[in-house]
């Protein structure tokens, strides 16, 4: 029956910019399965589309949505009404001739780790999780430097001690990917060592050499999440920054309709109805119908969930659980401290120089985004103080630019806002050392968004 409401009803995607004075307005319409409204929520997300106000219904057998989004510096999206449509639509379709065929086929789309996928046979994959500490980047940067391999990718995430991150590496003489060898087994060994640091036992620390098949479709953020859930980050969240900022998340039970009401409120920020839908997707549950508006600092967020069997949540240790997970699911991505970023050549050891640089000035990442195009590396970093706080003194700051050149940020950044969208400090100072700055090849440009899609 359901294979033939799929052949009878494709989906439909429209875009219309006239709706809304403000916004541009994405109505989504397919048939309902498990996971539809994360993959169309990460195509916007993909595409950098600020989301204002969102819809959501999917009961029976049909899905429906309505997304009012704007590009990221708050106007209409012009121009690329069709490439949106298309996009979505490709998604829609893929799944369902999956479900109607029974077998699975890669997807040819430029979402996966930031590099065009078509490129993925040539460079390898590394996931790691563990304690975090100060310090931890600059040595498992210093580890891959020391065995020749070059950095083309990187995500790293920090939450509640805990760091996660997906690395891309080549070999630095050949540019292709490190394949099963001793080579690769010793960086393997290493690696597990750095993450396991001065503890005698290694639980918590993991790493994983991912095989090419399995990174082909791969959508980092989307693995990020998994990575830090199964790590249980949403434990024991005590520290200092993480109750300066909570979220509130309540939840009520519907018992004549069947659903768990979930209430949010927090501070708006880019991404934040993808980054809880994979949190609500990785816990089991089917988010049913919804509603968000983000249109002022704060973001109202409002979910009908059931879990995957047709429940509710039915224990005060479950409810617990669902506000624990939601609320580090905000959490991850928010901030407070400053942004660095660097652009310029790229060459072997370059982010393990920078990330040592800044831990000999007593900064601690808390945040990276690493990409390489061709021969040029454009990188950001979110760093605090060792302490977890976001001041610094300005001569560190000064400490650091003298020696590196980095491009700062002139605002803190605050739990409100993943990045910022404009950044300007006046003329960066000339470097102590010329004969470093030659090889950092450090230019100055404006914030970009530098976000994985």
């Amino acid at each position: 029956m359901q294979k033939l409401v799929l052949r009878m009803n494709p989906p439909r995607v429209t875009v219309d910019n006239e709706d809304d004075k403000n916004t541009t307005r994405i109505k989504v319409e397919s048939s309902n399965k498990r996971g539809t409204l994360l993959e169309v929520v990460q195509v916007l997300n993909d595409l950098n589309l600020i989301i204002k106000k969102a819809y959501i219904s999917s009961d029976g057998q049909w899905f429906m949505d309505v997304f009012d989004v704007t590009d990221s510096y708050g106007n209409k999206v012009h121009d690329v009404e069709d490439r949106i449509a298309d996009r979505i639509q490709q998604v829609l379709e893929q799944r369902e001739w999956n479900f109607l065929m029974e077998y699975s086929i890669d997807m040819d789309m430029d979402v996966g780790l930031g590099v065009d996928v078509e490129c993925v046979a040539e460079y390898t994959t590394i996931e790691l999780i563990g304690r975090d500490r100060p310090g931890l980047l600059s040595e498992v940067f210093a580890v891959l430097t020391d065995h020749q391999c070059n950095i083309v990718g990187a995500e790293v995430w920090t939450h509640n001690s805990r760091m996660a991150s997906i690395l891309c590496i080549t070999d630095a003489a050949s540019g292709l990917g490190i394949g099963e060898s001793d080579r690769i087994d010793n960086i393997k060994q290493l690696l597990h060592h750095v993450l396991k640091g001065n503890h005698e036992s290694s639980q918590g620390a993991n790493m994983a050499v991912m095989p090419v098949e399995a990174t082909a479709t791969m959508h980092v953020h989307r693995r990020l999440h998994q990575m830090m859930y199964e790590d249980r980050d949403f434990d024991n969240q005590n520290s200092v920054v993480e109750a300066r900022s909570k979220p509130v998340v309540k939840l009520e039970n519907c018992n004549q309709k069947g659903y768990t009401l979930v209430n949010m409120v927090c501070p708006d920020r880019p991404k934040l109805l993808f980054d809880t839908v994979c949190t609500i997707t990785d816990m089991e549950y089917v988010i049913f119908h919804g509603a968000i508006v983000a249109e002022g600092p704060e973001a109202e967020l409002e979910y009908y969930i059931r879990h995957s069997d047709g429940g509710t949540v039915s224990s005060e240790a479950e409810r617990q659980r669902v506000i624990n997970c939601l609320e580090a699911a905000v959490k991850r991505r928010s901030f407070e401290g400053i942004r660095l970023e660097l652009y310029g050549n790229d060459r072997l050891g370059l982010l393990s120089d920078v990330t040592r640089i800044m831990r000999e000035n007593g900064l601690s990442v808390t945040q990276a985004e690493v990409r390489t195009r061709d021969t040029r590396a454009m990188n950001v970093f979110y760093v605090t103080n060792v302490s977890g706080g976001g001041y610094m003194k300005s001569e560190t700051i000064e400490a650091i630019k003298k020696e590196i050149g980095l491009y700062v940020s002139d605002e803190a950044l605050d739990s409100s806002w993943v990045r910022p969208e404009r950044a300007s400090l006046g003329n960066i100072l000339l470097s102590r050392s010329s004969r470093l700055l030659q090889n950092l090849g450090i230019n100055i440009s404006r914030s970009r968004n530098l976000c994985w899609s």
